[in-house]
């Protein structure tokens, strides 16, 4: 693997960042999805957890899987937040009526439709596995498609994911076994909107229940599932906990439960994986790697991602709303030093929004490219020879955000531009970035769907202005057409063809400078077998199995 030999510029910054990360009590990492990797694209936001998951197995033979996060989950609704430390518990509870390979990133029937068509230009029609019962003990039915599709879409709910689903225009149950999902317009990527977990499939019952006030599905009341665990506790803040569901439809999970500890300072959770405290210790950074290589009885697991770390504009705000400014300062930052200095092999440089795994990517995409020359020019005549004050915000408790700001501090004070960072809490950086009370910001977007109006329309559309996804307040009537072109065109080759044309617009007006896709990487007992690290984020723990009980060594 090849390794980066860091300028004192990224020295200083990586060991700067490392120092505020060393003093935060905030999430550590969070992707937007939504709106967001995290969210995307969102989200809001401990001590260790309890003694609970301490590594020893559970009553049953499976034993309890402990898995250290570093930031806690918002909702357990899939109506909720659009966060994905919320995704990662509701995966475990809520299953889609299709799903995306872990691996090939295509579409499956692993879901809930045993298959599905096209009936039509706008017409879908899923046919649903027999025998499925809901953790609550009722069966699940068309009709639980319909009151979930509903649902989401009702602007009285004022869902975040309700505009994956604002193109449907009717849902109905053809029989107990038959949905029909009717669209306003051709949508080619139905499906693949439907295997994000905003689509997990809810109990008609409870959402009754939940809107009579009788549970309260954002806590996880009313066992409304159908998933292979079922939600048990939630101390938020530091652990969550699902047990094995006796009556799952499919194969049974193998381990007994699963608990989530909420663990904030990476070296704690690093500590706590080679005490054998835990099992799996998620969201290891880079400059982190080499503790978790050296624990004895543990490895670490590396996993491309659909997750795009970017430096979003407010493009409203001045000087940002000159085109020229926002290419200057793309054009003073050295991206290729970025990733390699930061990332340290772990992640891949980013030319647009959008990577390999997503439908619609152009790999012949250029980037904005390095050159600081240009970027004096531009500013010039901009009328900013002189350069400017502009603040650089990022979420606490977040190395690989952190890192990348000051970074990009480094390089714009070195061009002339005096940037000044600004660390705020999780939750109220992703108000403020929501409401365009930010200049330049340090955030992350998941390509969920892993189609690319769902990591085009969202992030650049200008319907989707603020905490849907469009933070940068970006608007260009070309984009919005093309981007409304792509999301209704049929052919394959065609969407491919509109989607390029908006990466090189993109490129060019730069309403974000586009850094790195990072790799998902978690440290793993070698106790543990069959976890699988997906690449929008989310965990499967389907065939997930402890061999031992956990156990390490010092490092």
């Amino acid at each position: 693997m090849r390794k980066f030999k860091k300028s004192s510029v990224v020295t200083l910054s990586l060991a700067a960042t490392l120092a505020l990360a060393a003093c935060s009590s905030d999430p550590e990492e969070t992707e937007e999805n939504v709106g967001g990797d995290g969210t995307a694209e969102e989200t809001e936001e401990t001590e260790d957890g309890d003694d609970e998951g301490d590594g020893e197995a559970a009553a049953g033979d499976g034993g309890e899987l402990v898995i250290a996060v570093a930031a806690d989950g918002v909702s357990m609704d899939p109506h909720g937040s659009n966060d994905n430390p919320s995704a990662k518990y509701r995966s475990l509870v809520y299953e889609t009526l299709v799903t995306l390979d872990s691996e090939t990133n295509e579409l499956t029937t692993d879901g809930l439709a045993e298959s599905y068509e096209q009936v039509d230009d706008t017409t879908w029609e899923f046919s649903l596995h027999e025998g499925v019962e809901f953790h609550n003990g009722e069966e699940l039915t068309a009709d639980d498609v319909v009151a979930t599709l509903d649902r989401i879409r009702d602007p009285e709910v004022a869902s975040q994911g309700a505009f994956l689903y604002e193109m449907i225009e009717s849902v109905e149950a053809v029989d107990e076994q038959t949905v029909q999902i009717t669209t306003e317009f051709p949508f080619a990527p139905l499906p693949n909107h439907l295997a994000h977990n905003a689509g997990g499939i809810i109990s008609e019952v409870a959402i009754e229940q939940h809107d009579a006030g009788e549970i309260n599905l954002d806590i996880g009341e009313g066992e409304a599932g159908t998933g292979q665990f079922v939600f048990d506790s939630w101390s938020q803040g530091s652990d969550i906990r699902f047990t094995a569901n006796e009556n799952y439809w499919g194969d049974a999970a193998n381990v007994d439960s699963v608990v989530f500890q909420v663990i904030e300072e990476e070296p704690t959770r690093i500590g706590n994986l080679t005490n054998g405290d835990i099992h799996i210790a998620d969201q290891i950074q880079p400059a982190l790697v080499n503790q978790v290589e050296s624990i004895d009885g543990a490895s670490l697991l590396a996993v491309p991602s659909l997750s795009l770390t970017y430096v979003g504009f407010n493009t409203e705000a001045e000087p940002l709303d000159d085109v020229r400014v926002r290419q200057a300062i793309s054009l003073s930052i050295n991206n290729e030093e970025l990733v390699e200095g930061i990332y340290e092999g772990y992640g891949s440089g980013a030319k647009g929004p959008i990577n390999e795994l997503v439908f619609g990517y152009d790999p012949e995409l250029e980037d904005i490219g390095y050159d600081p020359e240009r970027a004096q020019e531009l500013l010039a005549e901009a009328g900013y020879e002189d350069g400017f004050d502009i603040t650089i915000k990022m979420n606490a408790g977040n190395p690989i955000r952190e890192q990348t700001a000051v970074y990009i501090q480094d390089q714009l004070n070195a061009n002339g531009i005096n940037a000044q960072l600004e660390q705020v809490e999780w939750g109220a950086f992703l108000e403020e970035t929501g409401e365009g009370d930010s200049e330049l910001f340090v955030l992350g977007w998941v390509t969920v769907t892993g189609d690319a109006d769902y990591g085009m329309y969202s992030l650049f559309h200008s319907d989707n202005h603020g905490e849907v996804g469009n933070r940068s307040f970006y608007t260009n009537e070309d984009v919005d057409e093309l981007l409304d072109q792509a999301r209704q065109a049929e052919d394959p080759a065609e969407r491919e063809e509109l989607y390029s044309e908006v990466q090189e617009i993109l490129v060019d007006e730069a309403p974000m400078i586009y850094t790195a896709f990072d790799d998902l990487r978690v440290g793993i007992l070698d106790s543990v077998e069959g976890f699988v690290q997906h690449p929008n984020g989310q965990f499967d723990l389907s065939d997930v199995t402890i061999s031992e009980e956990a156990g390490g060594s010092s490092y």
